[in-house]
C-alpha cells in the first residue's frame, strides 16, 4: 500500500456488483476499500465517518438514487459513477463526476478513472476544500465553496451563483449559512450571502448602507445593521 492510500467507498445495492468492483481494484495497490453500502442512507452515515476521498456509486438504487444521495450530503466526495444505465450521462452529469463507467466496468476504463482520481486527491491542498452537490432538474454539478460567489434565497430553495450558472437548492439560505466559513462568507441582507473574495469595489449607498459590486458587475446591498459588522468582517 502506498503511503498516501486513495480511500473508496463502494455503494451499490447489488452484492455481486460490489465484489466485482472489489476483484477489479485489487490491481491497484494505491486504492484503500474502506467500506461497502448497499443503499443511499447506508452510504449516508459511513461518508460522515469514514471520510472516503472517493466514491464507486451506482446511480438507481431502492429507496434514493446516487443523486440523491450526493444532494444530501454536506460535503460531497469525488465520484465515479458505475451504473448499467447510460442516459444519466448526458443527461444529468455534464460537469460533475470524475467518470461514468458503465457496467460491466472495464479493467482499462476504471485504472483511467482511478488515475484521475488520484491526481485530484494529490493536487489538493490538505485539507481539500469543501464542495457541494447540486441538482437542479436535469442537471447537476460539483462546486467547490470557493468558487460560489452568491448565495440568495428564494423561499426553501437556495439559488447558487457560480461561474455562469445559476442553479436551485433544496436547501434554504439559513442551512447553507451554518456550512460556510463566516471570515470568506458574508450575510450581506436577509435574502443574500456573498463570498467577500469575490467583492471588486465596496462603495456607500442612499439607504446607509454599501453597495458590493462583485467581480462579475453584480451588485449587493449590505442592509444598514449589517455595515458595521462588514467593515469589521473586511477591515475597513
Amino acid at each position: 500500500m502506498s503511503a498516501c492510500p486513495l480511500t473508496v467507498l463502494l455503494v451499490d445495492d447489488e452484492r455481486l456488483a460490489r465484489a466485482e468492483l472489489r476483484r477489479l481494484l485489487a490491481a491497484h495497490p494505491q486504492v484503500e476499500i474502506v467500506g461497502e453500502a448497499a443503499s443511499a442512507a447506508e452510504a449516508m452515515s459511513q461518508i460522515g465517518r469514514l471520510r472516503p476521498d472517493l466514491l464507486l456509486l451506482d446511480v438507481q438504487m431502492p429507496g434514493a438514487s446516487g443523486f440523491d444521495l450526493l444532494a444530501a450530503l454536506d460535503d460531497a466526495p469525488d465520484v465515479i459513477f458505475c451504473t448499467a444505465f447510460d442516459q444519466y450521462a448526458l443527461q444529468a452529469f455534464e460537469v460533475s463526476a470524475l467518470d461514468y463507467l458503465q457496467k460491466p466496468v472495464r479493467a482499462a476504463r476504471l485504472a483511467t478513472a482511478l488515475a484521475r482520481a488520484g491526481a485530484r486527491v494529490r493536487a489538493a491542498p490538505s485539507p481539500a476544500p469543501p464542495k457541494v452537490f447540486i441538482k437542479d432538474g436535469e442537471r447537476c454539478w460539483f462546486v467547490a465553496f470557493d468558487d460560489i460567489r452568491l448565495l440568495e434565497s428564494e423561499g426553501n430553495y437556495t439559488r447558487v451563483h457560480f461561474a455562469a450558472q445559476r442553479p436551485l437548492m433544496l436547501r434554504s439560505l439559513n442551512q447553507l449559512e451554518e456550512r460556510l466559513d463566516p471570515a470568506q462568507f458574508f450575510r450581506a441582507n436577509r435574502r443574500q450571502i456573498v463570498n467577500l473574495a469575490q467583492v471588486e469595489h465596496v462603495a456607500p449607498n442612499a439607504a446607509d448602507g454599501l453597495d458590493l459590486r462583485l467581480l462579475d458587475g453584480g451588485v449587493v446591498e449590505v442592509s444598514r445593521r449589517r455595515t458595521q459588522q462588514f467593515k469589521a468582517v473586511a477591515g475597513l
